[in-house]
């Protein structure tokens, strides 16, 4: 095939001069059970917030648009690539593990070896913050400020889980559709934590500011280094205690 005449059209073919030099994998799209079942997943996480601002209303949508468009070429149709073979010449077996389109730039040596694991632990992680940051508040008997657990560390561990979960699933399977919306949901979602906060300060008043003054927002480095400090300061302690 000749990909510089290569139209969008002839897309299709790509596959099919695959299958004649002997390079096709198992085509890997076409599987709408497995989109609708990931996006059920991923998107029921979403049952975990509140929905009563038009604003947290609206940074669930686009949460559900990110999830749903990326699973959708996933495993349905491969529309990031189609886009690239024809305005690139790109050519692609379709196949899923061809599909990660990172590893064709890193080389998968890197990417299936490095950045796959360390994404999935991103994912894992993610869900982890989103499941537990909800046990921490609706096991809180009252409605007092709750700040243990997750919430000692950052101040909205569930929407940290959820740019882990998006920001992990970009990186291993990166779409167009997917890089234009990923920036839109974060800062839907700072905007969002920023109103909550202001929320929490007007019912919570002097106590909020004290737990927002030592609690990182949403990146846990401060509250990294301030246990680190609290630990060299008790070894510190012990040595002068053992001396004296």
């Amino acid at each position: 095939m000749d990909l510089g005449t290569c139209g969008l059209a002839n897309i299709p073919r790509v596959s099919i001069e695959f299958v004649k030099v002997g390079y096709l994998m198992e085509y890997g799209y076409g599987r709408w059970l497995l989109v609708l079942v990931n996006v059920i997943l991923f998107g029921s996480f979403v049952s975990t917030l509140s929905f009563k601002k038009k604003l947290g209303r609206r940074s669930a949508s686009l949460y559900i648009a990110f999830i749903t468009a990326l699973f959708a070429e996933m495993y349905g149709f491969p529309l990031t690539i189609y886009i690239l073979t024809w305005l690139f010449n790109y050519a692609n077996p379709l196949s899923h593990m061809e599909g990660h389109l990172l590893a064709e730039i890193v080389g998968p040596s890197l990417f299936f070896s490095v950045i796959h694991p360390i994404t999935t632990i991103m994912i894992f992680g993610g869900v982890f913050l989103v499941a537990t940051g909800w046990k921490n508040i609706h096991s809180a008997t009252d409605k007092r400020l709750v700040t243990e657990g997750v919430y000692k560390h950052v101040r909205h561990p569930q929407y940290l889980g959820f740019l882990l979960i998006t920001t992990g699933l970009l990186i291993q399977w990166t779409t167009i559709p997917a890089v234009v919306m990923w920036p839109v949901l974060v800062a839907s979602y700072y905007r969002l934590a920023g109103e909550e906060e202001k929320e929490m300060e007007q019912k919570h008043g002097k106590a909020y500011l004290d737990y927002k003054r030592r609690t990182p927002m949403l990146l846990p480095v401060k509250s990294f280094v301030l246990s680190q400090r609290n630990v060299h300061g008790i070894q510190e302690s012990r040595t002068q205690t053992s001396r004296a």
